[in-house]
C-alpha cells in the first residue's frame, strides 16, 4: 500500500456475522460471498457474488484490486475457501485474519453422536425413521438412496423438490424455540442431523432435541488453516478491524 492510501479490507462472508461486519465498511471496501443465499443490496462496501478460482485466482484478484486484508468470515465448514484465504494471502504479502465461532459443546441430557462422512452418517442414521437433516442443501443428491423404511425432513435456506420419501422445506434461521418444537411434533422427527456451526441463531434445534431426548449426528467440523490472527467472536474481530483501518 502506497504511503496515506487509504487501506482496503476483501471480507469473505458466510455466516450472519460477516453481515454484521459488512454493515461496517465504507465504499472502498469488498464484501464477498459465494453466491448461495440471498445477497444483500443494502450496503455501502462493495458487494461481489463468485468465485475466484482457487488460491490462485484469489491472489490476482488481490493483488488487481489492492487488497491489504483479508477477513475470513466463511462458515465453519467451507474449508476450502479458508485454506485458499490463507494461501493466497501468504503469496501475495498481506495478512489474513478469521472468524472461528467456537463449537457448541453437548451438556447434560445430550446424545451427540459425531460422523466423518456420508457413509457414516448413513449408517448411523439407519435405526431410525424420521430424521430432520438441517445440513443444507448437500443431502438432496443423496433422496434417491433413502431406505423404505424413512421419510426424510430437510430445511435449507431455499425450498426444491424432493420426491415421495423426502420433503425439503425453505426456512432462514434465526429460528424460535417454539417454532422448532412445532416442527419437531409436527413431523415426528426421531433423530437430528447436523453440522456443527457454533451458530446462535440455529441452536434452537439442539435444545428441542434435549428436551424429546432424541439423538443428535453431528457432522465432524473440518480442519481449518491457521490464519495471521483468529476470533472467537465478532466483537473482537470488529474492534481490531476498526484499529487496522485507522492506522496509516
Amino acid at each position: 500500500m502506497s504511503a496515506g492510501a487509504e487501506k482496503r479490507v476483501l471480507l469473505l462472508g458466510g455466516v450472519t456475522e460477516a453481515l454484521a461486519i459488512a454493515r461496517t465498511l465504507g465504499p472502498r471496501h469488498i464484501y464477498s460471498l459465494a453466491g448461495v443465499g440471498r445477497v444483500p443490496n443494502d450496503l455501502q462496501c462493495q458487494v461481489r457474488v463468485g468465485g475466484y478460482g482457487g488460491a490462485e485466482g484469489l491472489t490476482q484478484f488481490i493483488r488487481a484490486e489492492g487488497i491489504d486484508l483479508i477477513v475470513d468470515a466463511t462458515h465453519p465448514y467451507a474449508a476450502q475457501i479458508s485454506r485458499n484465504a490463507v494461501a493466497a494471502a501468504r503469496i501475495a504479502g498481506i495478512a489474513c485474519w478469521a472468524l472461528r465461532r467456537p463449537a457448541w459443546q453437548a451438556g447434560p441430557g445430550d446424545d451427540w453422536r459425531e460422523v466423518g462422512d456420508w457413509a457414516e452418517l448413513m449408517t448411523a442414521l439407519a435405526p431410525f425413521e424420521r430424521p430432520l437433516f438441517t445440513l443444507g442443501r448437500e443431502p438432496l443428491q443423496h433422496i434417491h438412496e433413502i431406505p423404505e423404511h424413512q421419510f426424510w425432513t430437510m430445511r435449507a435456506l431455499e425450498a426444491c423438490a424432493g420426491n415421495a420419501r423426502c420433503e425439503v422445506i425453505g426456512a432462514r434461521g434465526p429460528f424460535l424455540l417454539a417454532d422448532e418444537r412445532d416442527l419437531f411434533a409436527r413431523r415426528d422427527i426421531d433423530v437430528l442431523i447436523s453440522k456443527n456451526s457454533g451458530s446462535i441463531a440455529t441452536e434452537p434445534k439442539l435444545e428441542v432435541a434435549r428436551e424429546r431426548g432424541l439423538p443428535v449426528l453431528i457432522l465432524k467440523r473440518p480442519d481449518l488453516p491457521e490464519a495471521d490472527s483468529m476470533f472467537g467472536d465478532v466483537g473482537a474481530l470488529r474492534e481490531a478491524l476498526d484499529s487496522f483501518l485507522a492506522r496509516q
